[in-house]
């Protein structure tokens, strides 16, 4: 085996990468990070599984007496993770793996995409970059945002082999698989469509015949119909149908600019510290810089137009986007690039090499903390378990973990999630029993505070929660 030749072919970094994160990959959804997150996306494909299986009816568990159909991002993950489960039953950590499968297969497309525009030294630092990323972590989420944005580079990448390719012999395999790839990234993830903008640059090419451009326009267009029918008309249709809103489709931009503004230091750490960390940023800003210098149209251009794109998904998200670490994960893609392209320039290889261990090191050094879950948040996984062994499946339960849905899964149980005042309000919980509520499960440790219920019939209570019944 030559070694120098594995260590210089980004599948072996890949696959490294790829056992890297198999560590705890069969971890319920119960890390610090996002396991709300995570717990509304496997409550539907258990849904789908042990409910419904229509793919156009996602349904989560914390909307109380109602079936808990509403509007949200089209559900594929949801269901690729419901096909595992009907053919091996049902487990908390299907979704992880699937999303790092694709994701890493994500990541060798990127550097395929890469390698064909620029250097291949560029193409391979700027993968590095990308999977020491915030996609580190998130690759191995139970969540579609590196997911999307991996069918979205696959997209671009038979998007572009159709637009800059003479022959005709694979033309219906690369546009058919362009489009049907930006339709399944852009319904998993409405945001990562922004980087569809990358099509600009092929548009300026005169090399590209003009015969292309206008199919390749045209066939644009026919995907981009499912995509609003879905969120523009299914999703509002879904939500007013069945009474439950859960999927945030973002604010105007007035409301969402302003509060922008008024968390702009939040906001840019988002990109200097979030994205790549402290050294990934700077390799970036070297990287832009280069590209101007040295007048490099294709970095600097590509710099300019997506991230005029993906303002308007900050500015619709407002407070949001610095709020949540993970609304940057789309632009990650094109910091990475840069990144790489700026580390390439430099003349020392070796200097070029230490910085991208730094960088690797820094980065994946920051996010080993979500390769684990404390021990007082396992415990919530007994819930289930203990509430059958009083309860019926189909008994409507209330949970005082706040806004927090993640105990209610844990319980496999439908209801409601509220705060402790109201919880301790009788008239609220009276109304509530009307529809059907019958315990009340009080989280003293993990999601929630101990309070007492006393005119309330307790019926089972360990250290990490008590349980009452109506």
């Amino acid at each position: 085996m030559n070694t120098k030749k594995s260590l210089n072919d980004i599948r072996f970094w890949i696959l490294i990468f790829f056992i890297i994160r198999l560590i705890g990959i069969t971890n319920p959804p119960l890390e610090v990070g996002h396991n709300w997150r995570q717990t509304t996306v496997t409550m539907v494909s258990r849904n789908f599984l042990e409910v419904d299986n229509n793919i156009f009816f996602p349904r989560i568990d914390i909307a109380g007496e109602k079936t808990g159909i509403t509007g949200m991002e089209f559900p594929l993950l949801n269901y690729l993770i419901y096909i595992v489960a009907k053919v091996f039953g049902y487990q908390h950590w299907y979704g992880r793996l699937i999303n790092l499968l694709i994701s890493s297969m994500g990541l060798l497309l990127f550097y395929k995409l890469i390698r064909k525009y620029f250097t291949e030294k560029t193409a391979f630092f700027s993968t590095i970059i990308l999977a020491v990323s915030i996609w580190f972590q998130f690759s191995r989420k139970i969540m579609p945002d590196t997911f999307s944005m991996s069918i979205i580079l696959a997209a671009i990448y038979f998007g572009s082999n159709y637009l800059d390719k003479t022959s005709k012999k694979y033309n219906f395999l690369y546009l058919s698989g362009y489009v049907i790839l930006m339709i399944l990234g852009v319904l998993s993830k409405l945001p990562s469509g922004y980087l569809l903008i990358v099509f600009v640059l092929f548009f300026i090419d005169k090399k590209i015949s003009i015969k292309r451009k206008i199919i390749f326009i045209i066939v644009s267009f026919i995907g981009v119909v499912p995509i609003i029918a879905w969120y523009y008309y299914w999703v509002p249709h879904l939500v007013e149908k069945y009474g439950f809103w859960h999927f945030f489709m973002g604010k105007s931009f007035d409301q969402g600019f302003f509060e922008i503004v008024q968390n702009l230091n939040a906001t840019l750490s988002r990109f200097y510290n979030t994205a790549l960390k402290f050294i990934g940023f700077a390799a970036f800003i070297y990287g832009l810089a280069v590209s101007i210098i040295k007048k490099d149209w294709k970095i600097y251009l590509l710099f300019v137009i997506t991230f005029i794109s993906f303002s308007i998904i900050i500015f619709k998200a407002g407070f949001t986007f610095p709020h949540h670490n993970y609304y940057v994960i789309p632009f990650v893609p094109v910091m990475a690039l840069i990144a790489g392209y700026g580390l390439s320039k430099i003349r020392y290889p070796k200097i070029a090499l230490i910085i991208l261990i730094a960088i690797s090191i820094e980065g994946i050094a920051n996010q080993l903390h979500d390769f684990t879950i404390k021990e007082k948040d396992k415990r919530i996984i007994n819930l289930e378990k203990d509430l059958d062994s009083i309860s019926l499946r189909s008994d409507l339960i209330m949970i005082n973990s706040g806004n927090y849905p993640t105990p209610m899964y844990f319980a496999h149980r439908k209801g409601w999630v509220n705060s402790n005042e109201k919880i301790r309000d009788e008239k609220f919980i009276e109304s509530l029993k009307d529809k059907g509520l019958k315990y009340i499960v009080i989280l003293k440790r993990s999601f929630g505070t101990e309070i007492l219920l006393n005119q309330y019939n307790k019926v089972l209570e360990n250290e990490d929660y008590c349980i009452y019944k109506l």
